[in-house]
């Protein structure tokens, strides 16, 4: 039985089917060339490429310059915080130098202040010990009865042993209350110490018996009479005990 070929109708071989592929690609390309007014088909692939391209490598910039962005921001704020410590560090110094200063300043004021208070204190005392002692310190007349008071107190001060009546006594019969009385005759003065006062003292016995605190003369009456109490309560225990010459 023969074969006859149909015309239009023939099977496409695999190379047939890869040329209509391409055609068909090319077919494309060209179509869309043509919508695309003034730009041909190599003008566009290289357009393509070229636009590609900017895209990923501004990706890669942009990641660096936010990293780069993010070190130099990270920088600014850590100096910053360092800036704020040290400021913040030496705010406190110069309060703390400004606090202990102040405390210093007080403490002195606060010092000088109980010194002024202290020595205000002392005198306001030492004039109520004046007045006190002016007020207490007994006066004495300028007699046989105020001599003979002053000399007791004395005598009671230094622990010399006597009263009013032995004092008077002895003062009347050896001077009769005279203190400038001299005993010019007896053995006393003819040896040169001639017995002086109100207490007729010559002046050795005087000068060994004196007592501190009184006049160094012998004619002062009070020293006179305290000094002969001294003596006479050494040789005879008391001026109460002396009845006639001593």
């Amino acid at each position: 039985m023969s074969r006859h070929r149909t015309f239009g109708h023939s099977p496409l071989t695999r190379t047939h089917k890869l040329s209509v592929a391409g055609v068909a690609a090319l077919g494309a390309a060209a179509l869309a060339a043509t919508l695309v007014p003034g730009h041909d088909t190599q003008a566009s692939a290289k357009d393509e490429t070229v636009a590609a391209a900017p895209v990923a490598f501004t990706t890669n910039a942009g990641a660096q310059q936010i990293k780069s962005v993010q070190a130099g921001v990270a920088h600014q704020q850590a100096s910053a915080d360092a800036q704020a410590k040290a400021a913040a560090k030496k705010a406190a110094e110069d309060k703390a130098k400004a606090d202990a200063a102040a405390k210093a300043k007080a403490d002195a004021e606060a010092k000088a202040k109980k010194e002024r208070e202290a020595k205000a204190a002392a005198s306001r005392s030492a004039q109520r010990t004046a007045t006190v002692t002016q007020a207490s310190a007994p006066t004495y007349a300028n007699n046989l009865d105020g001599w003979i008071r002053q000399s007791l107190d004395i005598m009671k001060s230094k622990g010399i042993p006597g009263s009013y009546d032995g004092l008077y006594r002895n003062i009347m019969r050896e001077s009769t209350g005279n203190p400038n009385a001299v005993n010019g005759y007896d053995v006393n003065a003819q040896n040169g110490t001639p017995s002086i006062g109100l207490l007729q003292v010559i002046q050795p016995t005087f000068s060994a018996y004196h007592v501190s605190g009184t006049s160094a003369n012998i004619y002062d009456p009070v020293a006179n009479i305290t000094a002969a109490a001294n003596y006479a309560a050494d040789k005879y225990g008391s001026i109460d005990n002396v009845n006639s010459a001593y």
